[in-house]
């Protein structure tokens, strides 16, 4: 699995071999179950992570009680708190494994250790969040822009693994819509020639 980090550090840094393969000793690659609950809304987030290998759903539920699915991150995909520096900032989202993953996992209270061990690393963390929040800004212009039968095309076109990984109703949760609509608009796009 740290072939795929190597990969991915290869892309943003330039960091030697011996220096990415340092910097892989140094982290902590945990494997976990399909269903296994990373971080509880309301709690304070302690981690971030790094997908090798699986999916993580982030959610929230509302004052009714209903879930509403905000994102998915698969391989290569950081999960990062914004906002964990502010002194018990808890999580206004509930993170949860959709599928048996691997990720690094980071320790919030440690990265500025890890940081000024590698310099080169925060370079490349400072990269790789730039590029995801620009991605993060399109995509959500995007979604307030269009109707649920183009967010549909959008993440068919997009991200497509997702509609063979994920259970219909989180994606129908995630595009904004009721898992009735998400069927109705999937079953008229697929008949389209």
């Amino acid at each position: 699995m740290k072939h795929i980090l190597y990969k991915y550090m290869t892309r943003f840094t330039s960091l030697t071999e011996e220096e990415q393969r340092a910097i892989a000793e140094d982290i902590v690659v945990e494997t976990f179950k399909k269903g296994t609950v990373l971080l509880r809304q309301g709690e304070v987030p302690a981690k971030c992570y790094f997908v090798l290998k699986g999916c993580v759903r982030q959610y929230s539920v509302d004052e009714e009680g209903k879930e509403v699915t905000s994102n998915f991150y698969t391989e290569e995909q950081a999960i990062a708190f914004f906002n964990a520096h502010k002194s018990n900032k808890w999580s206004e989202h509930t993170l949860a494994c959709v599928e048996d993953s691997v990720m690094v996992v980071g320790d919030l209270a440690g990265e500025k250790e890890m940081y000024s061990k590698y310099a080169e690393l925060e370079t490349m963390t400072r990269r790789m969040i730039e590029i995801s929040f620009g991605q993060m800004q399109e995509e959500f212009a995007a979604f307030v822009a269009s109707s649920p039968e183009e967010r549909l095309k959008s993440l068919q076109r997009k991200r497509p693994q997702l509609l063979e990984r994920v259970p219909q109703h989180q994606l129908a949760s995630y595009l904004g819509m009721t898992p009735e609509s998400f069927s109705r608009i999937k079953r008229r796009l697929e008949q389209q020639p």
